[in-house]
């Protein structure tokens, strides 16, 4: 291991060479930036075994050739998206650096997105809250203000709209939160170390022999998804609690921690689903730094609802089938009739 970290730092003293003297990596050594990628992602994969099969054999051969065809970083990284379009699965993505990978742990544990993140109109007695992403503590606080004018209005039922939301992180806690009147297991987070002991997904009974994960940190969910076998992610009610109708919008594009509320609500029996089936992209994403100057993310759990079963390729059915375009018409029209 000590010499695979010597022979890293090589390389990353040579690529930095490079970029000063020639503004661009020579094609060898994005060769072995590649060989850095695929270590990476070997070390760390929540299932190393995936990675023999033919879908990561296929992806390995093209960023290959990706490597000796690359005359500059940008070809290089919007040639690695597009190979991974296709890839055996999701939440794979590389970029150059703009700072390191715990900075940008850091960072995105304090990240505010200037705000519109949550959306609350109305259709006349009914809520709309569009929730566009789950990244953001001033999402995470436009929420919280949602439920509280809800609670504060004669609301007859509420809409979720997570039609255009391909995740993010723990904006997902008090959406959930303020719709339960009792704790709601959702399921579990499956990180490499279950995967080398066990050759099947875990049952609920496993899940709930583990205590609940309460960090809501994507620096300590990193940590801990990581460290243990499972993480136990569990939904606990928030004041105040709206207890009427609820309706969720979905569609193809709804991914990752979207897909998370997504279920729990639908397990829990809070909420009918509208739409279209989501997207089926919910694994856990950590952050790399590789040489070159790039970041690589990467999977490093997968999740099994305790409801659904794995979501990841899957996605999650809906209640009432239409296109993403007419799901709001009618969820409004469901939401109307059962008053």
């Amino acid at each position: 291991m000590i010499k695979n970290i010597v022979v890293l730092i090589v390389f990353g003293y040579t690529l930095a060479q490079a970029h000063a003297e020639e503004g661009v990596i020579a094609k060898t050594e994005y060769t072995a930036v590649t060989a850095a990628i695929n270590e990476t992602m070997r070390e760390n994969h929540y299932d190393p075994a995936a990675l023999d099969k033919p879908g990561y054999k296929k992806i390995e051969a093209a960023l290959a050739e990706l490597a000796e065809t690359s005359s500059s970083d940008e070809d290089f990284v919007e040639g690695f998206q597009k190979i991974w379009e296709d890839g055996p699965f999701s939440h794979v993505e590389l970029r150059m650096a703009q700072q390191s990978a715990d900075d940008m742990a850091a960072y995105l544990d304090n990240l505010r997105v200037g705000g519109g993140g949550a959306v609350l109109t109305w259709e006349g007695d009914v809520a709309i809250l569009t929730v566009n992403t789950m990244m953001g503590l001033d999402t995470i606080d436009e929420i919280n203000a949602a439920y509280d004018e809800i609670a504060d209005t004669d609301t007859k039922a509420l809409i979720i709209d997570v039609r255009e939301n391909g995740g993010g992180a723990f904006a997902v806690r008090p959406l959930v939160a303020h719709l339960i009147d009792d704790a709601v297991d959702a399921g579990s987070f499956v990180s490499q170390h279950w995967n080398a002991e066990f050759d099947r997904p875990p049952i609920v009974e496993d899940v709930l022999s583990v205590k609940p994960w309460e960090g809501w940190s994507i620096r300590a969910f990193w940590v801990d998804v990581q460290k243990n076998p499972l993480t136990r992610i569990r939904f606990a009610p928030t004041e105040p609690i709206f207890a009427g109708p609820v309706y969720v919008l979905t569609s193809e594009r709804t991914a990752s921690a979207a897909e998370l509320a997504v279920d729990a609500l639908k397990g829990s029996g809070r909420a009918i689903i509208v739409g279209e089936k989501t997207a089926g992209q919910m694994l856990s994403q950590k952050i790399y730094d590789v040489v070159g100057g790039f970041q690589l993310s990467l999977p490093i759990a997968d999740y099994y609802s305790i409801n659904n079963g794995r979501i990841e390729g899957v996605g999650i059915d809906v209640d009432i089938a239409t296109t993403a375009a007419d799901a709001l018409d009618i969820a409004l029209r469901h939401a109307k009739s059962a008053q």
